[in-house]
């Protein structure tokens, strides 16, 4: 069926609804949560514009063969979409409960599970979901550290999901960040992070194809990988509430990806702050959509 054809699922998965029992290796859930915004809104649509942009990559049985690297990927993966959180308008707190309840219900059903945001704070409740891994070491692709401890008088905006993560999870062992930069910089949450061991890249420091300083990832760890798509140079991807200039290229982005996806587990993915109204042409979600089932491929390889 051509892309722009049918009901958008994530890469024509078929839906696998959360109070269904089932199995699959990778699973994917939307989070369309953006009132902890602290610029341009609209991540709340992004779930539904990454499906479908996504139905561009769709995934057939025999998978998808890359002519670069000569491979096929994802040959055999069994996939689902299970929908939407349901979130409510203005209820933060019980907005958390439901994303920590789904992303716990999406964990048991897959191996892979996929979580589409959504601004950055969804990250600290699906992250609550993975309480029962004694070493978590998270991996951060973004312009921004996110590791504030307040932001006008609140603690749980899209500055500050990683440090409410490493206050209530004792397994949460390091976190690396790489793509940083900009001069709205908290100084107090970069000493924070240099304080408890994490490891932050600056974009300059990123290799042409992705390469990164030595000791910058972890190895053989459980890993979360969390997606920002503002790491990426804004004439790449413009669509997103904080873009900053001098970003990263797709290559790059890629290339680290596939670094970190080589050396460990991916117990789990989330892509934040997509805001697909700011891209007319609706470039930046496909950027998106090839992104994560490209790194789905490098995940279930």
């Amino acid at each position: 069926m051509l892309s722009y054809a049918g009901i958008s699922t994530f890469s024509r998965a078929p839906l696998g609804s959360l109070d269904d029992a089932w199995t699959c290796d990778v699973a994917v859930l939307g989070i369309p949560f953006d009132i902890a915004l602290g610029f341009r809104p609209g991540a709340r649509f992004a779930p539904r514009a990454i499906r479908d942009a996504s139905l561009r990559y769709a995934v057939p049985p025999e998978g998808l063969w890359n002519w670069h690297t000569q491979e096929t990927i994802l040959a055999g993966c069994t996939m689902r979409d299970a929908g939407d959180v349901d979130l409510p308008s203005l209820e933060p707190e019980l907005a958390h409960r439901r994303i920590e309840s789904c992303a716990r219900a999406l964990r048991e059903r897959c191996t892979v599970p996929l979580f589409l945001g959504g601004d950055h704070s969804i990250s600290y409740p699906v992250l609550r979901a993975y309480d029962d891994i004694a070493d978590l070491h998270v991996v951060q692709l973004d312009a921004h550290l996110d590791f504030t401890n307040e932001r006008d008088g609140t603690r749980w905006s899209n500055s500050s999901p990683f440090r409410r993560a490493v206050e209530a999870l004792p397994g949460l062992t390091s976190i690396s960040t790489i793509g940083l930069r900009g001069i709205r910089t908290d100084k107090e949450a970069v000493l924070s992070a240099q304080a408890r061991g994490h490891s932050m890249v600056h974009a300059d420091h990123v290799g042409i194809t992705g390469a990164l300083p030595a000791g910058s990832l972890p190895t053989g760890k459980s890993v979360y990988l969390s997606i920002d798509v503002d790491v990426f140079d804004p004439s790449v991807l413009s669509g997103t509430s904080s873009p900053e200039v001098d970003g990263l290229t797709y290559r790059q982005v890629a290339g680290i990806l596939h670094t970190v996806t080589s050396l460990n587990t991916i117990v789990g993915i989330d892509c934040v702050e997509l805001s697909p109204s700011l891209d007319p042409s609706g470039l930046s979600s496909l950027v998106v959509a090839r992104l994560l089932v490209e790194t789905l491929g490098m995940v279930m390889a």
